[in-house]
């Protein structure tokens, strides 16, 4: 039994809002004259009326008038009415396909179509198809203020942004993903509302911490059992009304102490209860390798490698600023050991947070408890001009990240575009007015101010986050050269299903073993059913190495070329 939102109760439909402050709360309906709502001893408020699909309604609280924080869809905005939406169909009868055979394209609704609508990412598919994915995810499409925004600034997460469609346009591009062979997760957003649009402090304030604040703003307080159950609904919702197949949970580091663990344990418990093979994916900076065991419930499918990243990122392109200085002196080996054991960081040192200890020992698990990636929203847009690394890098050192990304054990994951040579941007970007607005533009500008100490130009040329022109520029467009590299990306994703799958679909921790010279590596995964060998080179001559065959580029099998991957894939 759910406790928040709308209840339809056969004709009647049970309205309820959790108002722990509130004395009384009326229910408004723009076509009938407001009802004083019944008061339980747990805070709630609830009423029962007759009311039909497409209903308006809000609450009023003394002069205040507040939408449903768990409305399933706004008729406007999200401070306006908050509407019923009809039964949702049944979930589809297909069992999710195996998370090794997940091959992720991260997409962001609003720009990734020229429409920016579920329909139009719909119509869209076929090209997801052709790259050789088998999943999308979305980044949060819970109901945002005003026109534009990458989704982590919701206020109402269990209603998807009317700037995008409605509920059933949700459903229906779920569906079509699946008929299409795709797999959905969505990303979702439980560490803080937007900062914008929000009223539960006005009402509910047991919803936040007095004491602990978050870089977004008052800290949730999931100490709280009814504030985490808020969550834990909304996560189910996902997965039983929408049929999505799994769920990106972000930035769970940002937790506060007291409730977080517990909000991670009882959404992998309520989702697993729904959808038992759910995808469960973490964002977790703390490298908390214990929400990906393998033997102990509950657990997670997954977490994004960031290690993998920062480290490939150093060695694609030499930046050492912020938290890439903990991989500047040896990027190389800090790659090296994500391949072979998950984590760069198992507990050493970071000097990013000032010489604290990072991370949890990860050598035990599978290549499939991490999600691989050289680009995402966040390495992308936090960048100062939202610049992707195809915009500076060579297509020849495109195709080798490609390649290392692509065809490790790892799950691999791209953002929207890499896989046809995108030099779209994707800067940071929001729609907020008044005192907020310049608060954004000037928090943007003191973020980057020591960019400028090492580049040309100065603040005032950063994109405005609030002009609709930084949108447009950030709306997806392929390279000209966009077949070519979309045939090549199809090739890799083709080579991963026919070396890689066969080796990881088990599931298993293989046995590893590492050669390097310099900036050279070789790496064998010894799985119980054969062996998969990778060869790069991201040096800037020949490197000598052992290999079993010789690859296309090496010389004389031992030499391989600057700048160059092979991959080899053998039977026990």
């Amino acid at each position: 039994m759910t406790r928040f939102g709308p209840l339809r109760e056969g004709p009647e439909v049970r309205f309820r809002l959790w108002a722990p402050d509130a004395a009384k709360v009326w229910l408004l309906r723009p076509d009938a004259p407001a009802v004083a709502m019944t008061r339980g001893a747990d805070g709630f408020h609830s009423v029962s009326l007759p009311a039909a699909e497409g209903q308006l309604y809000r609450f009023r609280i003394g002069e205040l008038e507040v939408p449903d924080p768990a409305s399933r869809a706004q008729a406007e905005d999200v401070e306006g009415w908050s509407r019923l939406v009809g039964p949702v169909p049944p979930p589809r009868s297909c069992a999710i396909r195996p998370w090794a055979e997940a091959i992720i394209a991260e997409v962001h609704v609003g720009t990734a179509t020229p429409q920016g609508s579920f329909d139009a990412l719909r119509a869209a598919l076929p090209d997801y198809v052709a790259a050789g994915y088998t999943a999308l995810e979305l980044m949060p499409v819970a109901d945002f203020p005003g026109r534009w925004n990458w989704g982590y600034d919701g206020v109402l997460p269990f209603a998807p942004d009317t700037r995008y469609g409605t509920p059933e346009g949700l459903r229906a591009l779920v569906d079509a993903a699946h008929a299409s062979g795709l797999a959905m997760l969505l990303d979702v957003v439980y560490n803080h509302f937007g900062p914008s649009g929000n009223f539960l402090s006005q009402y509910a304030g047991a919803f936040f911490s007095t004491a602990e604040r978050t870089p977004w703003g008052p800290a949730i307080d999931l100490a709280n059992p009814t504030v985490r159950a808020f969550f834990v609904e909304n996560a189910v919702m996902w997965l039983r009304d929408y049929d999505f197949d799994g769920l990106r949970l972000d930035a769970v580091h940002a937790f506060i102490p007291g409730g977080g663990d517990a909000l991670l344990a009882e959404i992998a418990t309520a989702c697993r209860a729904v959808k038992p093979d759910a995808w469960l994916v973490l964002e977790n900076d703390d490298n908390a390798a214990r929400w990906l065991s393998r033997t102990s419930l509950p657990a997670y499918t997954a977490q994004w490698n960031d290690d993998f990243h920062h480290a490939l990122h150093v060695i694609a392109t030499g930046q050492r600023s912020g938290y890439y200085g903990d991989y500047a002196d040896d990027p190389v080996g800090a790659l090296a050991r994500c391949l072979t054991e998950g984590f760069a960081f198992q507990g050493e040192a970071s000097s990013h947070r000032g010489g604290a200890s990072r991370g949890e020992a990860s050598a035990h698990l599978p290549p499939g408890a991490f999600v691989a990636f050289v680009q995402n929203h966040d390495q992308i847009g936090n960048r100062p001009f939202g610049d992707r690394l195809a915009a500076a890098l060579a297509p020849e050192r495109i195709a080798v990240l490609q390649f290392v990304v692509m065809l490790s054990p790892q799950i691999p994951l791209f953002f929207m575009g890499e896989e046809v040579g995108a030099t779209t941007p994707f800067p940071f970007f929001c729609d907020f007015g008044g005192d907020l607005a310049e608060a954004v533009r000037e928090g943007r500008a003191r973020e980057f101010a020591g960019f400028f100490a090492d580049h040309a130009g100065g603040p005032d040329d950063l994109p405005d986050p609030l002009a609709k022109t930084t949108v447009e520029r950030a709306r997806l467009r392929p390279g000209p050269d966009a077949a070519a590299r979309r045939a090549r990306f199809a090739a890799l994703a083709q080579l991963r299903r026919r070396l890689v799958w066969p080796l990881t679909i088990a599931g298993d921790t293989p046995a590893t073993e590492l050669v390097r010279d310099g900036d050279a590596l070789r790496i064998e995964w010894h799985f119980a059913v054969g062996t998969l060998t990778l060869a790069v080179n991201f040096g800037a001559q020949p490197a000598c190495l052992t290999l079993p065959t010789a690859p296309p580029d090496a010389i004389e099998g031992a030499l391989l070329a600057p700048w160059s991957a092979a991959l080899w894939s053998r039977p026990a």
